[in-house]
């Protein structure tokens, strides 16, 4: 099924349209930039109007010093957190560098303003639920920092940035996932603008490894009213006169991974009250098998969630570089040659995702 669509040209300039969220914190290669900078090189390559967008940074922080380092509990060495303080300062400069806002003056000119904020959870109106943050901007508001002084987890962190944020859309994004394909994004901020209530799109995430074929795979097969509303919505969106295409199938999961969304349907969502998301937590384990549950009672429509879908599914779009042990560039080239001497083979191009069960509990 396909949809003809006015010429994908914005109806207002980029920065007034889209966020840019990047999600960072502790992680084994501070305090040099190498993640971030390869998430940055990817937009350069695959989608560059992203290099244009209002940008906002948030920088997530740990629980507790420990012996060794368990990110994901929070944990981090001494180290680990005299060498996070560095990373900040190293992230915000490289931001600062590289934005069009901000790239031709040097960096000790550039002004900054901050104010205080705080971050609710929780079930009472307390003091210890609330996490105390500061937000620092450039003048007109185009770049942004924010920086909690205990962790709030992906799921707070997000939630934060879309309140500080004002466009209409926002493109969320983890610090270890590159991009490896062309991305089309004013055709999707058109096709998102466009969304009716009787072609709700809200949310567009971009396929992973685990995600190809996604329209005939277990995860929609199996169950009647997910293949039905598959059948129905399934299209490619075409925007002459050059005919660009935006294919897209209907996603049955709200995924943390690289996704462009509607700003206010986003926070109505996913955070409907403070109850929404605790701190530490992340959106997909909280709120994601829920989203399904409902889906497969045939509520998709209220979700509007889809995928991008590009050669039919066939396409891989990001690659997730595992940002808890991650240790550079210079690490991961020895790893793979590594790798390619134990297997007798050329070096791999490109490493599979390291992550857990995309869907939930339904295998």
């Amino acid at each position: 099924m396909g949809d003809i669509l006015p010429e994908a040209v914005p109806q207002a300039p980029i920065s007034e349209l889209l966020t840019l969220v990047i999600t960072t914190s502790p992680t084994p290669s501070a305090p040099t930039t190498d993640l971030i900078s390869s998430v940055l090189q990817s937009f350069g390559t695959y989608c560059p109007g992203l290099l244009a967008c209002r940008v906002i940074v948030v920088f997530d922080t740990f629980d507790r010093i420990g012996p060794k380092n368990r990110l994901k509990k929070g944990t981090v060495t001494e180290e680990g957190a005299r060498i996070y303080e560095e990373y900040k300062s190293n992230v915000k400069q490289l931001i600062l560098s590289i934005h069009p806002s901000t790239s031709s003056s040097p960096l000790t000119s550039i002004p900054l303003t901050s104010k205080e904020d705080k971050a609710e959870y929780g079930l009472h109106e307390q003091p210890i639920y609330h996490v105390p943050l500061s937000i620092t901007s450039t003048p007109d508001g185009t770049i942004t920092f924010i920086e909690p002084t205990q962790r709030l987890g992906f799921g707070l962190g997000v939630r934060t940035a879309l309140r500080t944020a004002s466009t209409p859309y926002v493109w969320i994004h983890q610090h270890d996932w590159t991009l490896i394909s062309p991305i089309p994004l004013n055709p999707l901020l058109t096709v998102l603008s466009q969304s009716t209530p009787s072609l709700p799109v809200q949310y567009i995430c971009f396929p992973s490894v685990r995600m190809l074929r996604y329209a005939v795979s277990d995860h929609v097969t199996h169950f009647p009213a997910l293949r039905a509303i598959t059948n129905r919505y399934k299209r490619t969106f075409t925007f002459p006169p050059s005919n660009e295409e935006v294919p897209l199938t209907p996603l049955f999961f709200w995924h943390d991974k690289p996704h462009i969304a509607a700003r206010e349907h986003y926070l109505d969502r996913i955070f409907p009250s403070r109850l929404a998301i605790g701190r530490g937590e992340f959106i997909e384990d909280r709120v994601g098998q829920r989203a399904r549950d409902q889906m497969k009672k045939g509520i998709w429509e209220r979700w509007a969630c889809w995928l991008y879908y590009p050669d039919d599914g066939r396409e891989l779009v990001v690659r997730h570089l595992n940002g808890r042990i991650w240790k550079g560039q210079e690490e991961d080239e020895r790893r793979r040659e590594w790798r390619a001497g134990r297997e007798g083979e050329e070096p791999l191009e490109q490493d599979g995702e390291v992550e857990g069960l995309e869907e939930g509990g339904d295998q």
